[in-house]
């Protein structure tokens, strides 16, 4: 059974056309998988994003590195805004960037790496906002602003190792693995602590998006 689409809470930050923005914690509910859709005609992002909705996985992220690559995630917010799933935008990694996914209606924004400036504009915008992290003063910076869940990049060069290692002095943080992530790797990552995994590239292949729904009846997160 698919899980259930997470309850939304409307944000007094939100512009009307938006989806309310939810909390990573509604968000990733029941679902460790998310969907990173980057580099794609604005066509097949969507053909991919409502295959990754069919499956269970409600979240999708669209980067946003480029003026087109925000037209593409408008086209997916409002895809999904006739399914009531929120989309993200990835590499927000500058207040331009931050107002281009504004503009297209994301949900929460998503970046590769730990900017106080650019986590504080997200949060004036009312979207939640998920950073990357590599090392342990990274994690703390970033829970000392307040931001609650954080992304491990590049998980792979990280390894599942880190994750274990980085239980013992944070054990309260729910991390999301994102970078080298496939079908192939994401169970050991869940089994290390990841609490959610984020797959991109890899879903290249079509193969990829069955295979990481499967994972949906094995692991569940509890946030």
């Amino acid at each position: 059974m698919a899980p259930p689409t997470p309850d939304l809470t409307p944000n007094p930050n939100q512009t009307p056309n938006q989806t309310p923005a939810p909390s990573f914690d509604a968000l990733f509910a029941g679902v460790p998988v998310m969907a990173i859709l980057r580099g794609l005609p604005a066509d097949r992002t969507v053909e991919l994003a409502v295959q990754a909705w069919d499956l269970g996985i409600s979240c999708v992220e669209v980067p946003v590195q480029d003026e087109e690559a925000g037209r593409v995630l408008a086209a997916v917010v409002a895809a999904g805004a006739e399914r009531g799933k929120p989309v993200g935008a990835g590499t927000v990694t500058t207040r331009e960037r931050l107002e281009r996914a504004v503009a297209a209606g994301a949900a929460f924004t998503v970046a590769p790496g730990f900017d106080a400036d650019v986590a504080r504009a997200c949060r004036d915008a009312g979207l939640p906002h998920l950073p990357g992290v590599a090392t342990a003063t990274d994690v703390q910076a970033a829970r000392a602003l307040g931001l609650d869940w954080l992304k491990a990049f590049p998980a792979s060069v990280l390894g599942p190792g880190w994750f274990r290692a980085m239980r013992g002095p944070f054990p309260e943080v729910p991390f999301v693995a994102t970078g080298g992530i496939d079908a192939g790797n994401a169970a050991e990552y869940l089994a290390a602590g990841a609490r959610v995994v984020a797959v991109g590239s890899a879903l290249e292949d079509p193969e990829q998006l069955p295979r990481l729904a499967d994972l949906l009846g094995s692991y569940r997160t509890d946030a």
